[in-house]
This record gives structure tokens, sequence and C-alpha cells, in this order.
């Protein structure tokens, strides 16, 4: 058994933002894990009236970055997707159903929408969380799985 002090580890991930579109107890838990995790957290609460368009497009989206719609219904959510998609981010997620996921993908496949492959819906990995803190768990997970090339699979996996 490896000690702590053996465990294999990756070099430390460039200052890489999570970008959270609207305000809510889901992005409120995002927040707090993922500083926690000593990630950037920018969260865009005005998500209506193309002001949450106008922010995600002033912060410049680089390399790295995860993009994460918190509320699927928000008016700004269909154009912020398709702007991160299409922006240098590496991670672009949105929260939703299984079904209404499907029909997303099928939309932004009939449209060719650029950027399909890093696009996570519905949002996190499968913990089976339900409350705003266990689905923020499972999306920050998954935003570090990602960023680290991994699966998000058990460790003990090989």
């Amino acid at each position: 058994m490896m000690t702590r002090a053996e465990l294999p580890s990756d070099p430390p991930l460039e200052q890489a933002r999570i970008v959270l579109l609207s305000h809510n107890p889901i992005a409120e838990a995002i927040e707090s894990i993922a500083t926690t995790a000593g990630r950037e957290v920018t969260v865009i609460a005005q998500d209506g009236g193309g002001e949450g368009v106008s922010a995600l497009a002033r912060l410049g989206l680089r390399d790295g970055d995860a993009v994460v719609l918190c509320d699927h219904d928000a008016a700004d959510a269909p154009q912020v997707l398709r702007d991160a998609l299409a922006s240098p981010a590496s991670y672009v997620a949105m929260m939703a159903s299984r079904r209404r996921a499907e029909g997303l993908l099928e939309e932004l496949q009939n449209e060719g929408a650029p950027g399909l492959e890093k696009l996570h819906v519905p949002a996190g990995l499968n913990t089976g969380g339900k409350a705003p803190g266990e689905i923020a768990l499972s999306v920050v997970a998954e935003v570090v799985a990602c960023a680290y090339g991994r699966d998000g699979g058990p460790m003990g996996r090989r």
C-alpha cells in the first residue's frame, strides 16, 4: 500500500476558472466546493435580457475554463451555452434532466453547433445525489476529472 507521500500526483493545473450562469442553491454549493478545491469561481447572476451573454463575453473564456449553466430555464441559457461551446473553454455543462439533455443535444447537432465534444449534459458525475450540495459535488468532481483527462471513476479501478 502506498503512503500519502508516495501517491503519484499531477502537476498543478493552470489557473482555470469555473464560470457559473445563474445564482441559485446549486451555484452557491458549486462555488463553495470549487473554491475549497482551489478553483477560481465567477458567478454570473444576471441571466436574462442579454446580460448573461454580455457578462460571459467580458470574461474572455480561455482554455481550461469550465462553464456550468446552473439553470437551463434562465433566459440567456441557450445563447450562453452556444457561446461557451464556440469559445476556448474546455468544459461546458448544463443542469438538465436526461430527457431534456437528449433533446438539447439533438438540437445542437442539427444546427451544427461547434464544440459539442466538450459538452456535458446533464452536468456532473452519476453519484445519485439529489440535494444541491450533492449535485454540486458531482459537478466539481467532473470538472476536476476532465481537467486532468480522467473519467472520474473509482481510484481502485485500473
